[in-house]
Formats: C-alpha cells, structure tokens, sequence
C-alpha cells in the first residue's frame, strides 16, 4: 500500500480465532440481528431493492466512540527572546524557552454493542493515544438516540488493532452478534455503518472486493476488503451481510487524499472473535513466537535459488538464542510449510507462528541449500509491539562518505564481471565509518556497473554476508559463487544485504 489513512483522526493498525457467547440471563434482551428477526425484511438475495429495513434493525447497535486526550508538546523556543519584542511573540506560543505545554485533544470514531450489559468493540486505534506524548482523559459512547455514555476500557490488542469498551445502562441496550466471515464470498453485498466524519450515523453499501486481502502490516494483516464507501471516523463500526450478521470490523482504507476511493478493508470476525473473547475476560493476548526476520520468495528470489514463486518465505536473520535459533533455524533458510500447512501469501509464516500456542512444538518444513528437510521449534511468547520495534533496529551511516579507504582496508576487486559490482573486505574500520554492527561478517560493495542490475538493488557501502546461502570474505568468494550459479543456469544469485544499522535482508540480483 502506498499510503494507508487511519479512519479516524487518531492512528492505523491491522487479527485471530473461537466463538463468542455473551448473555445476559436477567433481560429477554436478544440480538438486534437474531436469526430470524430480519430475514422477512431483508433485501432479495443478489438483487436488493432497499436495505432500509435491514438498516433500520441494525443501526440502533452502532455507537460513536469520542475520546479526550491531553497532548504534551515541545514549543520552540522564542527567537525574540532578549530583545525588545520578547515580551510580546512570548504571548503567542513562541516563548517559553522552548518548554513543554499541554493541550487538549480528540479522537473520533465507531463501533458496536455485542451485548445488552453494554460490551462495545472497536478500533485500537479509535481509543489510542493519537501521538507521541499524549494520554487518554475519557472515552464517551453516544448511541443512536443521542445518549452519551462515560465507558471503561476493558481491553485492547494493538496488534490486531481491537479494543473493548463497556458502558453501564439501567436498561438492556441493542446489540448485535458476530457472524461467520469465513462464507464471505467475493461479489457478496454488504453493508457499512458507522460515523463519518462525526457526521452521526451513515450507512453504506457495495460488495466483498477480496477475501484474506495482504495489505503489509504484520502478522495478522488478513482482511475483507470492500468498495462500501469507508471514510475518516468509520474505523471500529461493523460490516454487515444481507443476513445482518457482522462479518467484519471496518479499520483501514487504501486513499491517496485521505478520503474513500472505493478500498476499504475491515477486520475478519473469524480472527476477531478469540481476541474479543479473551479481552472480553480481562485476559491479556499471547501470541506465538519464532525470533526470526523474513521475506517473502517473489519471482526473482525465486529465480535465484531455483524453486516455485511465492513457495514459502526466506529467513533473513536469526535471533540468537530464540525459538528458531534452538531449532537450527539459519539466515537463507525457506520455510514452505508449518505443521503441514502451506507458508502462501494469505497464510504467512508470521500469521501461522502467531496462531500457534506459546509452548507448543511446531514441525517446520524447509528448504536449505536445495534441500528438504524438517525441524521442530518450541513456539515462545511473541513480545510486546515496542519490544518488536527496539529488536529490528533502525537505519544510519547508509551515506557515509567515510566509506573506503583507511590503512587497513584492503583494496577494491571486482567480485565478478557477470555480477557488475566491486567489493572488498568488510574490516573492522570500515564497519565503524559505514554503521554497521560489529558482529556482521562479509564484503562491501565499493562500486556497482551502471548498467547491470545490481546498479538498481545495491549501493556504495552495503555488506553482502552471503550469494545463494554461501558465506563470502573476499572478492574471490562471490565471483566462484556465481560463477557456479551461471553454470547451473540459473540467471539470479540470491545475496543477503545488510545496510547500516538495518537488519539484514535478501536481494535477487541478474547476472549479467
């Protein structure tokens, strides 16, 4: 996705598995959507000539979520400060010396009742402090008769970017009850409510566009996308079916302005209900762990080492000491499978990793130098969203023109004239003036042919650790590699880049 707009004015995220029972034994409250309760109203199936009846039924259960927030900033400090005028640009938000004020804030967003005692799910990010520095005061629902409701945050799963709220009404509240998303089918009708724009209640309509839809934003990034208009404000609220079930929780759009372009996405209740479910009980959320950074096998990887496109996903680095560390996991591995379910685009090795309970022993299928083979690994506990942040690291020293050079760097070479690029040694001193960790091992790239394709993959400065899962030290290392993957006919090598302070991934590169 080029750009993905949180649809409300807080922040965007992106969900898992059993079923949902939330009763209410002292009211004869049922479900607005109960079976039965709608179908004589509902539109005729692939042919709907209104959705006002199946509306009216359902928009009583939808409910705005507003949230107020103290802001912390950093003022500037005043450029008049000392002078004359200080005095006065002080009085407008330029003084100070720079420190910090607090201001008020807002989010705003929607979502649903799922039980007559008044559970409400959400967005995450509907209820999330909307930056950096700032903490959530109070969060009010207002249901569709305009009453307005202090709530409680009961629970919340950035991961999977859910939340529960629960009000208190001295009387029973409509509701409605999560449905099966897993017989969504692409071409379905379905239906949007939600709160706009803080507009108040606004339906939409369109069909299912796409079913496990990847947009890139982590492991349980598996959606229904949708043309139903979704805007700013609609993040949180449900997506119904013609049967008035809830298939869906409306959380991202695909927009290049910011407003609906006809690509909405919103969360499966099939992967929403266990982790409603265990918010619902004040239970915290595990998740499954490996310890290891992957990518992918697009076509050009695949190309290089020889297998189908999009067969499994490439391990680029191993955490020591972790799960996949202690099952002899290593960098340049492809898993193809877990517990004999294939690793694809829909199902990642993340999504499946996460699903599998922390403890439990997974048998990997992988493929290692061209090789089967299979391991087992004792699934851990997946760390916290911040924890993940600090352990991929971030960039820096990428453009360091301190790169080369030195006494004790050894002199270019080309590492082969099929490849296009020049290399040397990776010394201790060079590591330091391109920012790379210490512990990293292999040969960087002093210089690249301009018209080979390394040219557009590679720069001046990046470490190349292995070609096709063979470690190399010198110039002469990658030139045999190579020279090896032209003779098997193969047109790509694999390489394993690291660029400055990033975790190391993999590059297919043309020979030449």
């Amino acid at each position: 996705m080029r750009y993905a707009y949180a649809l409300t004015g807080a922040l965007l995220l992106g969900g898992t598995a059993a079923s949902l029972t939330l009763q209410n034994p002292a009211t004869a409250q049922v479900a607005q959507n109960e079976p039965g309760a709608i179908s004589a109203s509902a539109p005729r199936a692939g042919a709907p000539m209104s959705f006002a009846d199946l509306v009216a039924k359902l928009q009583p259960a939808v409910v705005n979520i507003s949230t107020t927030q103290k802001v912390t900033v950093q003022q500037s400090a005043n450029p008049f400060a000392g002078t004359p005028f200080g005095d006065l640009f002080g009085q407008f938000g330029g003084g100070g010396g720079g420190a910090p004020v607090t201001r008020e804030g807002t989010s705003l967003g929607s979502g649903f009742l799922i039980s007559a005692d008044g559970y409400v799910v959400t967005n995450n990010h509907v209820i999330a402090p909307a930056s950096r520095g700032a903490t959530v005061e109070s969060i009010t629902v207002t249901l569709q008769d305009r009453k307005e409701y202090t709530a409680k945050l009961v629970g919340r799963d950035p991961t999977s970017d859910l939340a529960v709220l629960k009000i208190t009404s001295p009387t029973p509240l409509p509701f409605v009850r999560l449905g099966d998303s897993s017989r969504a089918r692409v071409g379905d009708w379905v239906v949007a409510i939600g709160q706009p724009f803080g507009l108040g209640g606004t339906v939409t309509a369109g069909i299912v566009s796409a079913v496990h839809r990847a947009t890139g934003g982590g492991p349980f990034d598996t959606f229904i996308q949708t043309d139903a208009a979704i805007n700013q404000g609609n993040s949180g609220g449900p997506m119904f079916n013609l049967n008035g079930e809830v298939i869906g929780i409306n959380s991202q759009i695909y927009s290049q302005s910011g407003g609906n372009i006809g690509i909405g996405f919103a969360i499966p209740t099939t992967e929403a209900k266990p982790i409603i479910d265990t918010l619902v009980k004040g239970q915290a959320i595990k998740r499954g762990y490996l310890g290891v950074s992957i990518q992918a096998v697009n076509a050009d990887m695949a190309s290089a080492l020889g297998l189908p496109k999009d067969s499994g996903e490439i391990v680029g680095r191993v955490e020591p000491a972790g799960p996949g560390a202690k099952a002899g996991l290593r960098a340049g591995d492809v898993v193809t499978a877990i517990n004999g379910q294939a690793v694809t685009p829909e199902k990642t090795l993340s999504y499946l990793v996460a699903n599998a309970a922390p403890g439990s022993t997974i048998k990997l299928d992988v493929i290692r130098d061209g090789k089967r083979q299979s391991l087992n690994a004792t699934v851990g506990t997946r760390p916290s969203e911040d924890q993940m942040a600090a352990l991929t690291g971030g960039g820096g020293g990428d453009d360091d023109d301190s790169f080369g050079g030195g006494d004790d760097s050894e002199q270019a070479a080309p590492a082969s004239s099929s490849l296009g690029i020049t290399v040397q040694p990776l010394t201790p001193q060079i590591a330091r003036s391109i920012g790379v960790d210490s512990t990293v091992q292999g040969v960087v790239v002093a210089a690249t042919d301009p018209s080979s394709d390394a040219a557009q993959k590679l720069r001046r400065g990046d470490v190349i650790s292995s070609v096709n899962s063979q470690p190399v030290r010198s110039a002469a290392d990658v030139a045999r590699v190579v020279a090896a993957a032209k003779a098997a006919g193969r047109p790509q090598v694999l390489l394993n880049v690291t660029r400055g302070r990033q975790v190391g991934g993999f590059v297919a590169v043309k020979i030449k």
